[in-house]
C-alpha cells in the first residue's frame, strides 16, 4: 500500500505535537517508545517534528505502546459526555498522509464506542502492517470502493456494502481504485473497561523481533496459573524469529514472602492492589522477569496489571491454560487480553 507526501494540514501537525505530549506525559523517552512500539527512533522523531505523516497502522502501533485510544492523537484532553452531537461541518478530523479520519464520538464517555468517517485516497490504505486488536469492527462503505483483507481473505466493499468481524483477526484495508473512497468505521471493545483503539498491536511487530522473551505464571511449568500472586514460578520462553527456542523455570517472590507485612486496604472503588505498598510488592515479584517483553497469566488484580505496565512488561490475561498454545497465539498476534478477568 502506498503513502503520499505533501504539505501537512494543521491536523497532521497536531498529531506530532500530541505524540510528544503523550509520550512525555507517560514518561517515555524516544528510545524507550521506539523499543516498546517496534518503530525506528528516527521515524518517531520525524513524526514529532511534523516532517512525516504516520499511517493508521503506525498510529495504532503507537497507541498500544503508549496505552491510549488512537483518537487521543488528534484531540485535546477529553471531557466525558453521555450524549455527543456532531454537525456535518464540525467533525474533529486529521489526515495521516493517505487517510483522513473524522471522529464522530469525540468526548463520548469512556471511549466505549469509537466511530470514524474515514476517507482513503486512490491507491492508499491503512499501511503495510496488519492490524490486530480485541473487540469488534463494523465497516460500512459510504462511497467508492474499499478492499479489506481479513486473515488472508479479501472482501471488496462498494457503496452500501458492510463488514462486521472479530478484530483479533489480522486485517488491513486499501483503496484499489483511482477514486477516493469513504467508509464509516466503528470500533467496539470486548469489555467496557477497554479502550478499543488502545489495545492495537501489530502482528509484524511481534514477528520481526529477532529475539524476545515471554513469561508465563505457572505452578507446574506446563499450564498458566489462575492467580498471579500465589503461583511460585515463571516459565520464561525465548522466542527467535517467531519460534520458541528455549525455556527455563524461574522462582517468583509471591504473596507468601510478604506474610509478615501488613496489608493496606484498597481505596473504595479502586481495583485490588492499587496502593503504593502493593506496587512495591509487585515490583519485587517481577524482578526475575525484567528481561521479558510480556507476562501471561490466567488472572491478576488491577494493581498488579498496572504495575507490570509501568515496568514495561506487557501483561496479558488469557483464558488459555496451555503455555505453549498461549505463547504461540501471542506470537501470531491472536492472544486476547481479557481485562474483564481483572479483580
Amino acid at each position: 500500500m502506498g503513502s503520499i507526501a505533501g504539505e501537512q494540514t494543521p491536523a497532521e501537525a497536531l498529531v506530532g505535537r500530541r505524540l510528544r505530549e503523550l509520550r512525555t506525559k507517560k514518561g517515555f523517552s524516544l528510545k524507550s517508545l521506539a523499543e516498546r512500539s517496534g518503530l525506528n527512533i528516527n521515524t518517531l522523531s520525524l513524526i514529532e517534528n511534523d516532517k512525516s505523516s504516520p499511517s493508521v497502522s503506525t498510529l495504532q502501533q503507537l497507541a498500544v505502546a503508549i496505552q491510549i485510544p488512537i483518537s487521543a492523537f488528534f484531540e485535546c484532553e477529553p471531557v466525558d459526555k453521555r450524549v455527543v452531537f456532531t454537525s456535518a461541518n464540525s467533525r474533529p478530523q486529521t489526515a495521516f498522509g493517505s487517510t483522513r479520519m473524522q471522529n464522530l464520538g469525540k468526548d463520548f464517555a469512556g471511549n466505549a464506542v469509537q466511530p470514524f468517517v474515514v476517507t482513503i485516497k486512490p491507491g492508499m490504505g491503512s499501511g503495510d502492517r496488519m492490524i490486530v486488536h480485541t473487540g469488534y469492527e463494523v465497516v460500512y462503505c459510504l462511497t467508492g470502493t474499499i478492499r479489506y483483507q481479513i486473515e488472508g481473505e479479501e472482501y471488496v466493499l462498494r457503496a452500501g456494502d458492510s463488514l462486521v468481524f472479530e478484530a483479533h483477526l489480522p486485517h488491513c484495508w486499501e483503496n484499489p481504485t483511482k477514486q477516493s473512497a469513504e467508509i464509516l468505521l466503528t470500533l467496539f471493545p470486548s469489555d467496557g473497561r477497554e479502550e478499543p483503539g488502545g489495545r492495537h498491536f501489530s502482528v509484524e511487530t511481534m514477528k520481526k523481533e529477532i529475539t524476545m522473551k515471554v513469561a508465563a505464571i505457572t505452578d507446574d511449568g506446563k499450564t498458566i496459573s489462575q492467580h498471579f500472586g500465589r503461583a511460585p514460578y515463571y516459565l520464561v520462553l525465548t522466542i527467535e524469529e517467531g519460534k520458541i527456542v528455549s525455556r527455563e523455570m524461574r522462582d517468583k517472590m509471591g504473596h507468601t514472602h510478604f506474610k509478615e507485612q501488613a496489608h493496606t486496604e484498597d481505596a473504595p472503588g479502586a481495583g485490588h492492589g492499587m496502593d503504593s505498598a502493593s506496587h512495591n510488592k509487585h515490583v519485587s515479584m517481577a524482578e526475575t522477569i525484567a528481561d521479558c517483553k510480556a507476562l501471561l497469566c490466567g488472572g491478576m488484580g488491577m494493581g498488579a496489571y498496572e504495575s507490570m505496565r509501568q515496568l514495561n512488561i506487557q501483561p496479558v490475561v488469557t483464558d488459555l491454560s496451555d503455555i505453549d498454545a498461549a505463547v504461540q497465539a501471542f506470537i501470531d498476534g491472536k492472544l486476547i487480553d481479557h481485562t474483564e478477568m481483572l479483580h
